[in-house]
């Protein structure tokens, strides 16, 4: 959404609170002014004049309406004290509205943040890592061009996903009409993720029994695939495996990653996903809860799905669901 976007949106919310300010307090006058009348026609005194003059402004025999002041103003100063208070509710309520957009403005300022510094995290440690081994051949003499590829690929990757969170914040459909293979998808973010499983002693397997493509930008699938394994990474005990197994069922890739650590617990399996939840069980690294609902919302997005397929002390999996290209 650009600026210009913005900009009308905003004119058009201050045009509906303006209009609805208006008529909402012409509707509050005429209603005072109505009930004002209609007390004065109830309490009316009818008095006979006999003499023309009889009362200021007569002009000959007939009536004339006296009204009774002291039950006329304390009607007239309630009516006032109503219409100030209805008013004032008036004023609230478009305060409120008028408020709406910059508060979404806000909540998704927010949730860009979270998300950019949660999908920026993994590839900048995998940097650092790489960054580190670089350091360290280079001391003992090592070859290093293999390293700085990886390093330039590191940082293209960061600049991949930048993009893409920045499409899907302006609220662009990210690759639309690509798309993107699966087994490509796993070997770049095992590649990316090698460093970190390395450190913490974990082994990462593949089984790809199809070769499957999915309608997703190539950078998208990546985050997808990274989230899930980087959140298997983190909670498998030293000198287990993160198996992920890809396929097709009923015209869907379905991509399983399973861990083989303590599983779920002391939240719903299905909670996993609501952004800045967490189970009791942490994993070795801080987590935000963002990644599991980031692969929610683009997956769901995509006309796909993920879900806990299944969890127990022994371990975890997820299933990650989505339409195939072919």
């Amino acid at each position: 959404m650009s600026d210009e976007d913005d900009r009308r949106r905003v004119q058009r919310a201050a045009l509906s609170i303006g209009l609805y300010v208006g008529i909402a307090s012409a509707i509050a006058i005429a209603c005072g002014v109505g009930i004002l009348i209609a007390v004065i026609l109830l309490n009316r005194r009818v008095e006979s004049v006999e003499h023309p003059g009889a009362f200021p402004g007569s002009h000959g025999p007939g009536d004339d309406f006296v009204i009774d002041v002291d039950k006329l103003v304390p009607v007239v100063v309630v009516l006032g004290l109503l219409g100030v208070l209805l008013l004032g509710a008036v004023a609230w309520f478009a305060a409120r509205r008028s408020v709406g957009p910059l508060a979404e403005a806000l909540r998704l300022q927010r949730n860009f943040v979270a998300d950019a510094s949660h999908e920026l995290r993994t590839p900048l440690t995998t940097l650092t890592s790489r960054v580190q081994l670089l350091q360290r051949r280079r001391q003992r003499g090592e070859p290093i061009d293999e390293t700085i590829v990886q390093l330039r690929g590191d940082a293209a990757m960061m600049s991949d996903v930048l993009d893409d969170l920045l499409l899907a914040a302006e609220g662009g459909a990210a690759g639309a009409g690509a798309s993107a293979s699966v087994s490509a998808a796993i070997g770049t973010a095992f590649e990316m993720l090698r460093p970190l499983a390395d450190e913490a002693g974990v082994a990462l397997a593949v089984d790809a029994r199809q070769q499957a493509e999915v309608q997703l930008a190539p950078v998208t699938l990546v985050r997808l695939v990274v989230a899930l394994v980087d959140n298997a990474v983190q909670h498998s005990p030293t000198g287990t495996t993160v198996a992920v197994t890809a396929g097709v069922e009923n015209g869907m890739a379905e991509i399983r990653v399973s861990d083989r650590g303590a599983g779920i617990s002391g939240i719903e399996p299905d909670a996993v996903f609501d952004r800045f939840a967490r189970s009791s069980e942490s994993g070795r690294r801080r987590s935000f809860g963002i990644g599991l609902s980031l692969v929610r919302d683009v997956a769901v997005r995509a006309g796909g799905s993920v879900v806990v397929e299944s969890t127990s002390g022994e371990g975890a999996t997820f299933l990650l669901r989505l339409p195939s290209a072919r």
